[in-house]
C-alpha cells in the first residue's frame, strides 16, 4: 500500500509539476499585490484540488456517460503525459501552457487551469477512480500531500527562482519531464496489455 501511495503521489506530482510551474506563478502575479499573492495561490490550488478531487469521486461515471473504457483513457492519458513530458524536456516560447496574460489578477485560468488540473492531470486522477474504499482513500491522500507541495512550492517560487536561478529551474524541469516521459511510456504499454488480452 505504501508503494500504491509512492507512486500515485510521484505520478500527480510530476502531472502537475509545480516546480515547472513556477516561472507561470511568478510572471501572473506579477501585477498583484504582494500582500495579496499568498492568497491567490492558496484559492487557485484549493480550486485546483477540488476540481482533481470530483474528477477522482465521480470519473467511472463519467467515463460510463461518454463510454469509454479505462483502456483508452490509460492509452490516451499515457499519449497526453507523453507530449506535456516532451514540452517540459524541449521547452515552447510561452511555456507549457503558454503565454499568460499579465493585465489582471489571474482567477482559475490560468494558474487553477490548466496550470494544476490541466488535461493530464484530469486523465491521471481519473485513472484512479475506484470502487474499493481502501483505494479511494490512498489516491485522496496522495492528493492532499501533493497539494500541500503546491502550497510549499508555489507560495516560496518567488523566492526560489531568485534562489535557484533560470537555469537550475530548468535543470529541474528537464529532469521531472525525463521522469514522466518513462511513466507516460509504462502507461501507454500498460493500456495495450490491457486491450491485447480483451482480444
Amino acid at each position: 500500500m505504501t508503494k500504491s501511495f509512492f507512486q500515485a503521489f510521484v505520478l500527480l506530482v510530476l502531472v502537475t509539476d509545480p516546480f515547472g510551474n513556477v516561472p507561470i506563478f511568478v510572471s501572473a502575479l506579477i501585477n498583484v499585490p504582494p500582500a495579496r499573492r499568498w492568497r491567490v495561490v492558496v484559492r487557485e490550488c484549493a480550486i485546483a484540488f477540488a476540481l482533481l478531487l470530483l474528477f477522482m469521486f465521480f470519473g467511472r461515471n463519467f467515463l460510463e456517460a461518454l463510454q469509454l473504457s479505462e483502456i483508452s483513457l490509460r492509452i490516451g492519458g499515457g499519449v497526453v503525459l507523453f507530449l506535456i513530458a516532451l514540452r517540459m524536456i524541449f521547452p515552447q516560447p510561452g511555456g507549457i501552457m503558454g503565454d499568460v496574460d499579465n493585465n489582471s489578477e489571474p482567477f482559475i485560468v490560468p494558474l487553477a487551469i490548466p496550470a494544476l488540473a490541466g488535461p493530464s492531470a484530469l486523465a491521471t486522477v481519473l485513472l484512479f477512480s475506484s470502487n474499493s474504499v481502501a483505494d479511494m482513500i490512498l489516491h485522496v491522500s496522495a492528493l492532499s500531500a501533493v497539494a500541500v507541495v503546491w502550497l510549499v512550492v508555489l507560495l516560496s517560487a518567488e523566492r526560489m527562482q531568485r534562489a535557484l536561478g533560470h537555469r537550475v529551474m530548468t535543470a529541474f524541469e528537464r529532469l521531472m519531464g525525463l521522469i514522466l516521459t518513462a511513466m507516460s511510456v509504462e502507461m501507454f504499454l500498460a493500456g495495450i496489455r490491457g486491450y491485447l488480452k480483451t482480444l
